[in-house]
C-alpha cells in the first residue's frame, strides 16, 4: 500500500478535572487539584487516516513545543516512525537536552505515528510491536487509607500503591494490615520534599518488612549519588524513573543497576518509540517495566497498554481508579476493560481510541504548576524546600516498640 503523508498536525490542550483517590491523601490537597493539564495531539494525513497522541511533561509548554516542531514532519512519510523520531531530535539538538518538555514533544507525536500505521494496516500497536506476550495486564491503584484499599481489593485489584513521607511507614503498616498477605503493596517516597540519603535508607529498611513490590522514588531524580549509596544500604526492590525524559533521561539508572523497576512516563519518554527502547535496555539489566500514569490522560494509557502486552519484562500497570468522570468521555466512552484486577488487552486497529475534540475544548486550560499541601516535616511547609532532613529524628520511621 502507499504510505500515507503528513498533512497536518493540531494540539488539543484540556484542564482535567482532579483525581478522585490518591495515595498521599485528600486529594483536594493534591499538587493536581486545579492544575491537571493533559495534551492531545492530532496528524492527518493524506490517507484521511488521523493518528491520536499524547504529551505530558509540562503540557501547557509542551504544546508550544509540538506546535513549533510540526513543520519539521509535514510532508512526510507517516510510516518512518523512526527516521521521524530522530528527525524531531535533531531538530532540537540546538536548544541542548531536550528532557521532559523535549520528550513530551516527540512522545506526542511519536504515539500518533503508530495510531496511524496501526489503523493504515488494520492491527492493534501491539501487533506492531512484536506481537502479543499476554492476553490481560496486571493492574494497581491507590489508596491513602485502609478502607480505601480494602475497597480496591474488593474491586479486584491485587495490587494497591500508597504514598507520602509525613508518615510513610505507619501509614504503608495501615495498608499492609488492610489487604492482608495476599496483595502486594508499593509505597511512594516522592517529596515533598525529597527525603535526603539517611532518612531513604532508614525508611526504606523499615519498609522492606512490609514485603513491598516497590518503593519509588526515595530520594530526588537529580541524586544519582544517592541512589547509589542507598542501593547499597538497602535490599528493598526499587523504582523510579517517571520524571525523567526519553531513553537517555532514564537509562543511568538501568546502567547501574540502581533501580528494578523503571517508570517511564508513556507522555514524557519519546513515545513508543522511546517506550521500547528503554523496555529492551531494562531487559539486558534484569529490570522490569512499570510505566508512570498519575498525572496523564486516556490516551497516554493506551499507549501504555499497548507497550505492555508486547513485552516480555512488563510488570504491571498505573491505574487512578476511579479518577475524573470525564476522563471517560474525552475518548468518547471507550475505557480499558477490567477484569479481576487486570486490563484486557484492545483490539481495535491503532490506539483503539478517538479524541471527543469538543469535550476537550469545552474544558479549557487554566493552569499547569501549583504547590501541595502537606507532607512537609511539622511547621516547615511555607518553605517550600526541595530537600530537607526529617526533624526530629527521633521516631523517623515509626518503629514498633
Amino acid at each position: 500500500m502507499k504510505s500515507p503523508k503528513i498533512t497536518a498536525i493540531r494540539t488539543h490542550l484540556m484542564q482535567a478535572g482532579p483525581l478522585g483517590v490518591s495515595g498521599w491523601g485528600d486529594v483536594k490537597t493534591s499538587i493536581t487539584t486545579g492544575t491537571r493539564n493533559w495534551l492531545f495531539v492530532t496528524v492527518e494525513t493524506d490517507a484521511g487516516i488521523t493518528g491520536l497522541g499524547e504529551g505530558s511533561g509540562w503540557p501547557r509548554v509542551v504544546e508550544a513545543a509540538v506546535s513549533d516542531l510540526a513543520h519539521i514532519l509535514i510532508g512526510q512519510d507517516a510510516f518512518d516512525i523512526e527516521r521521524l523520531s530522530q528527525r524531531l531530535t535533531v531538530a532540537m539538538m540546538g536548544h541542548g537536552m531536550n528532557g521532559v518538555v523535549g520528550q513530551g514533544a516527540i512522545a506526542a507525536l511519536d504515539t500518533a505515528l503508530w495510531d496511524i500505521k496501526g489503523q493504515a494496516l488494520g492491527v492493534p500497536i501491539w501487533q506492531l510491536l512484536g506481537g502479543k506476550m499476554r492476553d490481560r495486564i496486571r493492574c494497581y491503584t491507590h489508596a491513602s487509607t485502609p478502607e480505601q484499599a480494602k475497597d480496591a481489593v474488593a474491586r479486584g485489584y491485587t495490587a494497591i500503591k500508597t504514598g507520602g513521607v509525613a508518615n510513610p511507614v505507619a501509614k504503608a503498616r495501615e495498608i499492609r494490615a488492610a489487604i492482608g498477605e495476599e496483595a502486594d503493596l508499593m509505597i511512594d517516597l516522592h517529596g515533598p520534599p525529597w527525603l535526603n540519603l539517611p532518612d531513604a535508607i532508614e525508611i526504606c529498611r523499615e519498609l522492606g518488612k512490609l514485603k513491598p513490590l516497590f518503593v519509588e522514588e526515595p530520594l530526588a531524580p537529580e541524586n544519582m549519588e544517592g541512589y547509589r549509596a542507598l542501593r547499597r544500604a538497602v535490599d528493598v526492590p526499587l523504582a523510579a524513573g517517571e520524571r525523567h525524559g526519553g531513553l537517555h533521561g532514564v537509562a543511568p539508572l538501568l546502567f547501574e543497576n540502581l533501580v528494578d523497576v523503571i517508570q517511564p512516563d508513556s507522555g514524557r519518554a519519546g513515545g513508543l518509540t522511546g517506550l521500547r527502547k528503554l523496555a529492551g535496555l531494562a531487559e539486558a539489566r534484569f529490570a522490569t517495566v512499570a510505566p508512570h500514569s498519575g498525572s496523564l490522560g486516556p490516551v497516554a494509557e493506551f499507549a501504555a497498554i499497548h507497550l505492555l502486552a508486547a513485552i516480555p519484562n512488563a510488570l504491571i500497570l498505573e491505574r487512578m481508579d476511579p479518577d475524573w468522570p470525564g476522563r471517560a468521555q474525552v475518548t468518547r466512552g471507550v475505557v480499558p476493560v477490567m477484569q479481576e484486577g487486570h486490563v484486557l488487552l484492545p483490539t481495535a486497529p491503532g490506539l483503539g481510541v478517538t479524541l471527543d475534540e469538543a469535550f476537550v475544548a469545552a474544558s479549557p486550560s487554566v493552569r499547569n504548576c501549583g504547590l501541595p499541601s502537606g507532607g512537609w516535616p511539622k511547621g516547615t511547609e511555607g518553605a517550600t524546600l526541595y530537600n530537607q532532613p526529617r526533624t526530629p529524628r527521633m521516631g523517623i520511621a515509626q518503629k514498633e516498640a
